[in-house]
């Protein structure tokens, strides 16, 4: 009786976590599902990133051309450094999307600048101290008016 509780209650774990994902020699088996909102996601970010691209760019370009850049330092770089941002993310999921092989030291150098996102975050980072700046220089001149 105890070898049959046991080997029911081994079956009931063994059927519980088959479920999540195939193991097949020591390789990972996930759903296609999965890997098909990963895509779409991936589209969806690459597309939020060339708006991104396009409007700051458009931005800088208005400021330059109306010569307010000079006046609005802080707004030129908050939009410079969303712009860096956008690009960048726009060439780290295109990078994902083709989904190169990761083979020697360009790999390593692929997978440690744009496949880690860091330069992404380095923009994104960069421009939230920039608003925090942004937003003590506009406390300065409502308290303290010059």
């Amino acid at each position: 009786m105890t070898e049959e509780s046991s080997t029911d209650s081994y079956l009931s774990v063994v059927m519980t976590t088959t479920g999540m994902a195939q193991v097949t020699g020591g390789n990972t088996v996930t759903s296609s599902s999965t890997r098909g909102i990963e895509f779409y996601f991936q589209i969806a970010v690459v597309m939020i990133g060339a708006v991104g691209t396009a409007a700051n760019a458009f931005i800088l370009y208005a400021l330059v051309a109306s010569k307010e850049h000079k006046t609005h330092v802080l707004v030129v770089h908050q939009n410079a450094l969303d712009l860096f941002a956008s690009f960048f993310m726009i060439v780290t999921y295109t990078t994902k999307l083709c989904n190169i092989k990761l083979n020697g030291s360009v790999g390593y150098w692929l997978c440690t600048i744009l496949l880690s996102e860091c330069l992404t975050w380095w923009g994104t980072i960069a421009s939230a101290v920039n608003l925090a700046i942004i937003t003590v220089e506009r406390y300065l001149k409502v308290v303290y008016p010059a």
